[in-house]
């Protein structure tokens, strides 16, 4: 049977509109597809979901880790118990890229828990700061570094630039922030006592070490 020149018209047409039906349909693993894709670009790495950027691998940062030359994250002290709104939660070690309970580590030890980003001016003016009380107060009080943005690689940077080689973990997602109802604003300094509790959340910068020490006075009764 022959078309005529409107029948082929006709029916190119409708081959048109089917093609198009079929390109647009949408298919069931389209969902799942979009939200793994991230997890699936840092491939077989332990590191949460926006936790760190995709470029920043353990091959990509070990030069700069290795230059940053950070103290190692605290160890759990010996029958404390994990307790707190910072019990359970895992994340990296600036220092050497493993894994470690935040909780777990501050355990049994009052705790000065400094929230931060590379991108902060006054967090650059701070750490110094911190450093220098850090040093001061030795055994007496455990001081963490908790960076909150992805960008591992521009933390450790900025870590190397201030001179600052304090232990610290990568958070980019925040976990910490939002377990100790932190404001959204940084630095944060968080007051942990040595049972897990939280004595203070201070949204302030502070400008020297004689300024950190009483406040950790203050909120833990450790002097230093």
């Amino acid at each position: 049977m022959r078309l005529s020149n409107t029948g082929r018209w006709s029916l190119a047409a409708l081959v048109v509109v089917v093609a198009l039906i079929v390109a647009i349909w949408p298919r069931g693993d389209s969902d799942e597809t979009g939200s793994r894709g991230y997890a699936d670009s840092i491939g077989n790495s332990t590191v949460a979901p926006q936790e760190r950027a995709p470029g920043d691998t353990p091959e990509a940062l070990a030069g700069v880790r290795a230059e940053a030359a950070l103290s190692a994250c605290p160890t759990p002290t010996p029958g404390a118990v994990p307790a707190g709104p910072l019990a359970g939660i895992r994340l990296e070690c600036l220092s050497d890229g493993g894994r470690i309970d935040v909780g777990a580590a501050l355990a049994g030890k009052p705790a000065l828990v400094n929230l931060w980003a590379y991108w902060c001016g006054p967090c650059a003016r701070e750490l110094p700061a911190l450093q220098e009380y850090a040093d001061r107060a030795g055994d007496a009080v455990t001081v963490l570094t908790v960076h909150q943005d992805p960008k591992e690689g521009n933390a450790l940077s900025a870590l190397t630039e201030y001179g600052v080689h304090l232990p610290g973990v990568q958070d980019g997602t925040g976990k910490i922030a939002a377990a100790v109802g932190a404001p959204n604003v940084l630095p944060v300094t968080v007051m942990v006592r040595a049972d897990g509790t939280v004595a203070g959340v201070l949204p302030v910068p502070f400008d020297s070490a004689d300024q950190i020490a009483a406040a950790v006075h203050e909120k833990l009764g450790v002097s230093a």
